[in-house]
């Protein structure tokens, strides 16, 4: 007499179907997730707002000036602080130079060490909150005291006193901003880092006398990548601001290179003459692309939250 239980197992069918190690789905609904998660990102119109001035804004200082060409390193005295007219559609600044040039100068500043330090402060920050969350133990408790450490001290003040013992370059403000900023994405991966250890895949590495350093490659650092990348963003409109703190206060990237901070510092000294094209410009392009960069961020964050992806 046969088993009614395996009877039905065999007309069913088939095997069952294989499970993506990082979500706990069927494959081929993992794989749907990612479809899914831009499908949120898309019907987000904050986030493609944002998205497309980011774009803009990286075509305005990257590419514009392959066409819009001026002189931004000879100073010229004899046309110093003319109102915006033919020539100059924005006026040029008290040392002559074109303003529109200027603030595509300084966009390329501002946002080449806004992304790249972002991207050292994300990378350190990934290795480091992985490594302490799956080791745990003394491990974790050192690595995070030496984060928490660090944290007491007001971020801003650390960077005044590193840019006052070292002459500020675009080079040395990326690696002080990268090196200042990792601490956030640290925390953050070190609590995934102590959930993902948990789970049964990580586990079966172990079991299998697989090493620590594969799982943490191979298992947490790739399923910590949503978090990651949406700190990042964020990360990005941080660097941004601090870079326009540090201008502002006048410590910011030497001449003849400037950042809009520096622009603003300078343009806020003719206030009273109302010469207003040294100052609006560069504090309306700050705004625009900070809030852009946190408009992308809240739709990438909204784009990996799983509750959001099932819905």
């Amino acid at each position: 007499m046969s088993d009614p239980g395996r009877a039905e197992v065999e007309v069913s069918g088939a095997l069952p179907e294989p499970v993506h190690a990082a979500t706990g789905l069927p494959v081929g609904k993992a794989k749907s997730m990612f479809r899914l998660g831009f499908e949120v990102f898309i019907q987000n119109k904050l986030a493609i707002v944002g998205l497309v001035v980011l774009a803009l804004a990286v075509l305005f200082c990257f590419v514009a000036p392959l066409f819009y060409r001026t002189d931004q390193v000879t100073v010229n005295l004899l046309q110093t602080n003319l109102p915006p007219g033919p020539g100059h559609p924005l006026g040029t600044d008290e040392t002559g130079y074109d303003e529109l040039g200027r603030l595509m100068v300084g966009g390329q500043t501002s946002l080449a060490i806004g992304f790249a330090a972002a991207i050292i402060a994300t990378i350190v920050g990934t290795v480091w909150g992985a490594i302490a969350g799956f080791f745990g133990g003394a491990v974790d408790a050192v690595m995070m005291r030496i984060v928490d450490a660090i944290l007491s001290i007001p971020i801003l003040f650390l960077l005044l006193f590193l840019v006052t013992i070292v002459r500020p370059s675009i080079p040395v403000m990326i690696f002080v901003l990268g090196l200042t900023a990792w601490l956030v994405p640290a925390r953050l991966v070190r609590g995934e880092s102590l959930t993902l250890r948990v789970r049964e895949y990580v586990q079966a590495v172990r079991v299998m006398g697989g090493s620590s350093w594969h799982s943490v490659l191979r298992h947490i650092m790739p399923n910590v990548v949503g978090t990651v990348i949406v700190n990042a963003t964020f990360q990005v409109a941080d660097a941004i601001l601090l870079i326009a703190y540090l201008g502002y206060l006048g410590l910011g990237i030497s001449p003849p290179a400037t950042d809009w901070g520096g622009m603003l510092s300078n343009g806020s000294a003719f206030i009273f003459p109302n010469y207003w094209w040294l100052i609006y410009p560069p504090g309306i392009l700050i705004i625009v692309v900070v809030v852009a960069v946190n408009l992308v961020g809240d739709g990438l964050r909204d784009s990996v939250e799983v509750r959001l992806q099932r819905r």
